[in-house]
């Protein structure tokens, strides 16, 4: 492992010291994260200091032996034999004798510093004490018997104003506070303790978030667990008022905001949000739960939770599902948008290549899978969705995309064009085109880097299934 002493502090990253406690006994069998602590405190700047002062001292006493065994070899006389002692020095107090090592084990660990905190690392007292007096103040304003209690309808203040949070996050957290348990009630110390001593008021809001919502015994978010805060939604939100008397649609609206909320950020596809993930891919996800907490007109905000966005997927499920059991076979997604894709394209969905279905029944796509289908298809720019479309088009699935591939999907976009009397546009002009749009790197073939590096991917998608998309937009 290499490692640089020259005196430059190293960066640590305080994400990767929230792991879990781990006893003594499993670190043996787990040299990986043995070695990734191992590392963390090799990236200390304190640790970095202690080993160059080690390495300098190692150096200087290897250079005083080799010193001494230069001078030895250069023919000096030998050392006289020891004297008989002296009665005078018998008598002398002996020097102290010095343990250098027992000394620099105990600097070393003098100058090393706490660096891993199961909660998080801890927040600076000046912090504390400013967060404690919004607390104190919060709940002198909005609570009952002398500022000591608050019901969970006034606790909302506190989720925005202390937690930085949206306000349809505070029945989770009022529950989780209370472990759960069916108060409505809950105490100014009961707070102070859960939100300072387990380190959340320094935490990023992807942090926050995981740590509220997830069940105690798991390392990841289910499905399930982003249910309290989109009911809460459906409670409070004025934009969806008008559902409250309709369960059934507020059922499919909650569930219809999962589907995309583990289409953009659960990028594994497991249906399990790992902290990392919500890190890495949940910042649209957390700026649109923030955009939904201030703005009435729900419609606005496109990506998750739009009511129009969610309402059109359901009616286009429902046209399609003509049996009305809740799955679509082949033929039925041929009709989507008014038959607007190929064949060929709608047999590479139900071969689930691009994604396995979840219903249970074979060859039928249940409402889970269409909206991630959905999806997909009208937000094609989405790097799951280019994901998801480079599956459907590379058959032999070497994750490129080649000049063969290409021209086995255009030629049924080609043969209903000239069934519509449509002036046709020949692969070879198209091929260049495709080629343009994209720019990839290589001439040869098309990678997903190079559809991810294009603003033109879309289009590209289109020209190759979509006969409705690619004939409104007019480049050739």
């Amino acid at each position: 492992m290499k490692m640089e002493v020259d005196g430059n502090e190293a960066v640590l990253d305080l994400d990767l010291l929230e792991l879990p406690e781990v006893p003594a006994s499993a670190l043996k069998s787990n040299a990986a994260l043995l070695e990734s602590l191992f590392d963390q405190w090799l990236s200390l700047p304190e640790s970095n200091r202690l080993i160059t002062t080690l390495l300098n001292e190692a150096k200087l006493k290897n250079e005083t032996l080799n010193n001494l065994s230069n001078l030895s070899s250069k023919g000096l006389p030998p050392l006289s034999p020891k004297c008989t002692p002296s009665p005078t020095s018998l008598n002398r107090p002996a020097t102290p004798r010095i343990d250098l090592c027992n000394n620099m084990k105990a600097a070393s660990d003098d100058n090393i510093r706490q660096f891993y905190f199961e909660h998080g690392r801890p927040a600076p007292q000046e912090m504390i004490e400013e967060c404690r007096f919004k607390i104190y103040e919060l709940f002198n304003d909005y609570g009952e018997e002398a500022g000591h209690l608050m019901h969970m309808k006034e606790f909302k203040f506190v989720t925005k104003e202390v937690c930085d949070l949206p306000s349809f996050f505070s029945k989770v957290l009022f529950r989780k506070i209370n472990n759960n348990e069916n108060h409505d009630y809950l105490t100014k110390d009961a707070f102070y303790d859960y939100w300072i001593n387990k380190n959340l008021l320094t935490c990023d809001k992807a942090t926050k978030i995981y740590r509220i919502l997830k069940k105690p015994e798991l390392d990841y978010l289910t499905h399930d667990d982003f249910n309290p805060v989109l009911y809460e939604l459906l409670e409070t939100h004025p934009g969806l008022e008008f559902l409250k008397n309709t369960p059934d649609f507020q059922e499919r609206y909650a569930e219809t905001v999962i589907y995309k909320i583990f289409y953009y950020v659960n990028r594994s596809g497991n249906g399990r949000i790992t902290l990392r993930e919500l890190k890495r891919y949940g910042k649209t996800l957390i700026d649109a739960m923030d955009q939904v907490d201030e703005e009435d007109d729900i419609n606005r905000v496109l990506r998750f939770f739009s009511y129009e966005q969610f309402y059109s997927t359901y009616c286009q499920f429902w046209e399609l599902d003509s049996d009305n059991n809740f799955l679509i076979e082949k033929e039925s997604l041929i009709r989507y948008g008014n038959h607007a894709l190929t064949y060929r394209i709608v047999d590479r969905i139900f071969t689930e290549i691009p994604r396995k279905f979840t219903s249970k029944v074979e060859r039928r796509m249940s409402y889970e899978d269409f909206v991630y289908f959905v999806t997909a298809e009208e937000d094609k720019l989405a790097e799951p969705s280019l994901e998801y479309w480079l599956k459907c088009i590379d058959l032999d699935g070497d994750e490129v995309l080649t000049r063969h591939e290409l021209q086995f999907f255009y030629e049924e976009q080609l043969h209903r064009m000239e069934c519509l009397g449509l002036e046709p546009i020949y692969f070879e002009d198209i091929l260049c085109m495709m080629f343009d749009m994209i720019n990839p790197k290589n001439e040869g073939y098309i990678t997903l880097r190079d559809l991810k590096g294009s603003k033109s991917s879309g289009h590209f998608f289109n020209t190759l299934f979509n006969l409705t998309k690619f004939l409104k937009v007019k480049v050739f």
